[in-house]
């Protein structure tokens, strides 16, 4: 075994290229079965074993500086680096992050999560190194998927001008999380068709030197490449052609199902866990085939996460030109829904909410100032749906709920997502949001949908005294649990109010509220700086009423347990009601 020997790059330097195949080979049997055990990434790991033996044997890390863009690929990297317990022991598969973590190692330059930064980063660390006249290589790795981000381009438009020694490493394996799309993948299509001959030449064009490697997983050739362009004192580009999902045949074949997995069984490529009830994804593809069916002006858009809404391979068939993947580029999904509804189209975007971030000026500057009847669904907006620093889904709500013009909705069942979905496509005056529920499907009995174009109009499901809990979106079913246990504890029967609004205050209902309540409580399943129950405090803030925020603390959390990290933040029922009674004693 030449893996459990692996402490440092240092010991992958000792080995002969013979040893180094068969070291790679250990590591994605270790990867193989770490992944199908805990979950994580699969195929892009899979495809970047032996650029990553390569790598190290060739360059002196943490002297010379690896960059991995999104570095969901460095779990070899990690093996490498001193790391390697937490893929081979699976009493440690916790103790190591799943994307790039300084904390961890000297090796590891930035928490990196998010796509197509990694040119840019390191182009920095070069810049800092020339500065300072330094020594050493910096590699920045890319995939061909990342490059249709549009910080992808800016990176590489920039670090053509450095001068000086920079690597850009681009894995190229034909895929994104699904199929790639863009005019740049033709380009990608002739250089490997071409080995890296053909007149037109991308990365050439941008000012880089280039080297094509026709085999990305042919560790002997790889070496020789990488020790050409090591010490190179001008910007290069060493572009690989990899197999995404290498030595698992079910990842090689079915490279989207195989990107990130839950754990699964190896044998059978079954989810370890049965699949539950069809969830708010798929309801919303069958929704949108149907409206596609009934209205060519409907278009779906996704940017590289197609799954995000439910549209697998044979509903994007289905949908034909009326689904768009505008590859990773959340920018461009935004302001491209905003030009389809002003041409009279009706765009719905579907976006997760830890990337909908990445197109903040163009939600404001491109789409709502000029106020262009598209509409978002942010997926996964929850405190609990993704538990990596870089993957939370805290932020939208601050991010989403303060831009003006925007109407931002926060249905609580099946039947109100429907409901402000239909309108939302119907109406022309607006910019609509919705937070779509991070929650198992649920169903309220009786629910009639108000008229949703008369703004900021929020909904009494209960009336009651005293206390009023105003429990937005998918934390209604903990407002109802809040009310039900203040009730089994007190006697107080709350108002219970559904405020369906995340970007409004119902001032005349607020006002109503002050007759016979003492204290709202807002519950909300975001940060709570910046977030909705903030508006509920400042429009009470000069009279007698009590608010109490219910929500999270800002942080970048990581790898936390979701249970216990509602814990922590006080948003059980019984400590909301806990704190309902010391406040209102």
């Amino acid at each position: 075994m030449y893996l459990e020997k692996i402490d440092s790059p240092a010991d992958v330097k000792r080995l002969s290229v013979g040893e180094l195949t068969e070291l790679s080979d250990e590591i994605r049997e270790a990867l193989l079965h770490k992944v199908s055990a805990h979950g994580g990434h699969f195929g892009p790991n899979l495809g970047m074993v032996e650029a990553t033996v390569a790598l190290h044997y060739v360059f002196d890390s943490p002297k010379d500086k690896l960059v991995f863009d999104v570095s969901h690929q460095s779990y070899v990297h990690k093996m490498l680096t001193g790391r390697r317990r937490a893929f081979i022991d699976p009493a440690e598969y916790d103790a190591v992050s799943g994307y790039s973590e300084p904390t961890e190692s000297a090796h590891d330059h930035f928490v990196i999560g998010h796509t197509s930064t990694s040119v840019s980063l390191a182009s920095g660390l070069a810049k800092a190194r020339d500065l300072q006249g330094g020594e050493g290589n910096v590699v920045a790795i890319i995939g061909d998927g990342s490059l249709s981000g549009g910080e992808a381009f800016e990176g590489l438009d920039y670090a053509a001008e450095l001068g000086t020694n920079f690597i850009v490493v681009v894995n190229d394996n034909q895929m994104s999380i699904a199929e790639n799309h863009g005019g740049l993948y033709r380009n990608l299509q002739e250089l490997r068709e071409s080995r890296g001959n053909c007149a037109c030449n991308f990365f050439r064009a941008m000012g880089f030197d280039y080297r094509y490697v026709a085999d990305g997983n042919d560790v002997e050739a790889l070496i020789g490449v990488f020790s050409a362009v090591k010490d190179v004192a001008h910007p290069v580009v060493v572009h690989i052609n990899t197999l995404k999902g290498k030595g698992y045949a079910r990842a090689e074949q079915d490279k989207e199902t195989y990107h990130w997995r839950l754990p699964f069984d190896l044998t059978t490529g079954e989810p370890a866990a049965p699949a539950g009830t069809e969830g708010y994804d798929a309801l919303t593809a069958r929704y949108l085939l149907e409206r596609m069916k009934e209205d060519p002006r409907v278009v779906a858009i996704t940017s590289g996460t197609p799954a995000v809404m439910g549209f697998t391979p044979e509903r994007r068939r289905e949908a034909g030109s009326q689904f768009v993947d505008v590859g990773i580029a959340e920018e461009h999904a935004v302001a491209l829904a905003s030009g389809i509804a002003k041409g009279g189209g009706k765009p719905v975007y579907g976006v997760y909410s830890t990337f909908i971030q990445r197109a903040y000026d163009q939600l404001s500057q491109d789409l709502c100032i000029n106020g262009n009847p598209a509409v978002l669904l942010v997926f996964w907006g929850s405190l609990t749906a993704m538990n990596d620093a870089t993957h939370l889904c805290f932020f939208d709500i601050p991010l989403l709920g303060n831009i003006p013009n925007l109407v931002y909705l926060a249905p609580t069942c099946r039947e109100e997502y429907f409901a402000m979905l239909d309108w939302s496509m119907r109406q022309t005056e607006h910019p609509v949001a919705i937070r779509v529920p991070a929650v198992e499907v649920a169903s309220r009995e009786g629910f009639v949908a108000p008229d949703y174009g008369e703004l900021n109009r929020y909904e009494v499901v209960r009336r009651g005294r005293e206390v009023a809990v105003v429990a937005l979106g998918a934390f209604f079913g903990l407002g109802e649990e809040v009310v039900k246990l203040l009730k089994e504890r007190t006697g107080i029967e709350a108002t219970l109010v559904n405020p369906r609004y995340i970007t409004g205050v119902d001032g005349a209902l607020l006002t109503d509220l002050k007759a016979g309540h003492r204290l709202v409580v807002t519950l909300e399943d975001g940060v709570l700086d910046g977030g909705f129950g903030e508006k509920i405090a400042r429009f009470y803030g000069t009279s007698e009423m009590k608010v109490l925020n219910c929500g999270a603390r800002k942080e970048f959390a990581d790898r936390f347990d979701p249970g216990e990290f509602l814990r922590e933040n006080r948003l059980t029922a019984g400590q909301i009601v806990e704190d309902i009674v010391a406040v209102i004693d």
